[in-house]
């Protein structure tokens, strides 16, 4: 069983006269000549080995500036007290102590006491201080084991950048619908600086906002979401004395996503003129994506940039794609991983969804485009010899490594301004595979099936815009296949 040590001392702040060094415990005027503590000079200290932590390690804790001995040892006799209440129930009971004491002390925190702790761990309750929201959050993420890399990296993106520095001081009860409606307030606060200074004439203002973005409605729902499930957790513990969980009684923005747009002829001219685009998702016409491709043609990256505009793969799936899940006798690929990028470091991982693991036909096109680049690979491997690193992928670098999808992102933005085509994201040439689709008569469903979405109100809720901008043109196309020799000519009024 762990014990409780500690002891008191005294010293002051006086320097050697000739090394500038404190004297500390060694001034000879701490005490008087017979012996006895000066009243007058210097301050009382104490020094208590804590329980050790849970990985056995040891904490030794010092703090000072008490007037009197008494002082300290009365601060002391409580710390004894905590941990010898936590002794019958064991060392569980007596690290949680010494983690008690050490919070306390970190943040000047009086001690609770022991009759609580003794009345606590009698009933059972093994938490026996109530949590910081900071302190949970932490907790919460690392209990959280089967997550996603991308969505672990996101999470401690949103409990550092906003959770924490306005929310982690609360105790986890005592969060309010109004602390964390101030957190959102400060977030629109934030837009509104960015905004106004980015429309300021003065160019100095403009360059202080340089690179920052605004933060969108359909981010803060993600915040809103991170601290709800956090909080939600703590609901669940039975350790924890909560019971309301005040982020989900926020009301946000909606954060819809944005509907997906064509390229239509108005809608280029129009960007050409001013510089503005109608949605943050635009989409290519086919024709538009017929000249992005015969550009990209013979680039390195051919194959993935085909992929995505065909058959509506994510980036990661397609820097991901191995050999193996491609089956070109039957013409299909199984869509099994991702290439996921954490930061700028990449790991193989599942797809980003249940739904996402999918079977996708291929067509006759693109099983010879993947005849060719398996015969390009070939060639590949012969001239890296002993440098090439196998990994079975379909696209991968030079040498066989694996090919950061930031690079796939260069090279179509490359392609693209160099066709000279409206703007879009690459995530958008994965619309553009919908587009097709839907231009060739496919229905939702099967929209949805092959761009892997989980819900095909998703796929609605995306699509719904380009839809009747592709009857409009189909119907345009189906006319003019109907020979005429003048305009059709109204009836004369009667």
């Amino acid at each position: 069983m762990q014990e409780f040590s500690a002891n008191t001392y005294k010293r002051c702040t006086c320097k050697h006269p000739e090394t500038g060094q404190q004297l500390g415990a060694t001034c000879q005027k701490l005490k008087r000549r017979n012996g006895s503590w000066s009243s007058d000079h210097g301050t009382w200290y104490f020094q208590a080995e804590l329980p050790r932590r849970s990985d056995g390690t040891r904490r030794t804790r010092r703090r000072g500036g008490y007037p009197t001995q008494t002082d300290a040892q009365n601060v002391l006799d409580k710390m004894a007290a905590l941990v010898e209440a936590a002794q019958p129930h064991g060392d569980t009971a007596v690290v949680a102590i010494g983690d008690l004491i050490d919070t306390c002390l970190k943040n000047g925190e009086p001690f609770p006491a022991a009759e609580s702790i003794t009345q606590k761990l009698a009933a059972g309750h093994t938490a026996i201080r109530v949590p910081t929201v900071e302190e949970w959050l932490h907790t919460w993420l690392a209990s959280r084991k089967k997550l996603r890399g991308s969505t672990r990296l996101s999470y401690s993106q949103h409990m550092r950048l906003w959770l924490i520095p306005h929310l982690g001081h609360y105790r986890i009860d005592a969060l309010t619908v109004e602390h964390v409606a101030a957190m959102f307030d400060a977030m629109a606060e934030r837009n509104d600086v960015i905004t106004a200074a980015k429309a300021s004439d003065d160019p100095d203002i403009r360059a202080s906002v340089h690179g920052l973005r605004i933060i969108g409605a359909a981010t803060m729902q993600r915040y809103r979401a991170t601290l709800r499930a956090a909080l939600n957790a703590a609901i669940r513990d039975p350790k924890i004395p909560l019971q309301f969980n005040p982020a989900s009684h926020i009301e946000l923005p909606s954060g819809r996503r944005p509907k997906a747009l064509l390229w239509t002829p108005e809608r280029v001219e129009r960007w050409q003129r001013t510089g503005e685009r109608p949605s943050r998702v635009m989409v290519w016409t086919p024709e538009q994506t017929g000249t992005f491709l015969d550009h990209a043609e013979g680039h390195p990256h051919y194959v993935l940039l085909h992929l995505i505009a065909y058959r509506g793969l994510r980036r990661g799936e397609a820097c991901g794609l191995p050999w193996w899940d491609i089956d070109l006798a039957n013409q299909s690929a199984t869509i099994t991983s991702a290439l996921v990028q954490i930061g700028w470091e990449i790991e193989f991982g599942e797809p980003k969804s249940e739904a996402s693991g999918r079977v996708i036909a291929l067509d006759n096109d693109t099983v010879d485009v993947l005849h060719a680049q398996k015969q390009h690979q070939a060639d590949l491997r012969d001239t890296a010899g002993d440098r090439w690193v196998e990994h079975g992928l379909v696209c991968a670098e030079p040498d066989g490594s694996p090919l950061h999808p930031a690079k796939l992102t260069d090279s179509f933005q490359a392609i693209a301004d160099a066709a000279g085509l409206p703007p879009v994201r690459l995530h958008d040439l994965r619309h553009g595979a919908a587009t097709l689709m839907l231009a060739a008569g496919a229905d939702l469903k099967e929209v949805q099936e092959l761009l892997g979405h989980s819900s095909i109100a998703i796929t609605a809720d995306t699509y719904t815009h380009v839809l009747p901008e592709l009857a409009r043109e189909s119907a345009e196309a189906a006319a003019s296949l109907v020979p005429r020799q003048s305009r059709r000519k109204l009836p004369s009024a009667a």
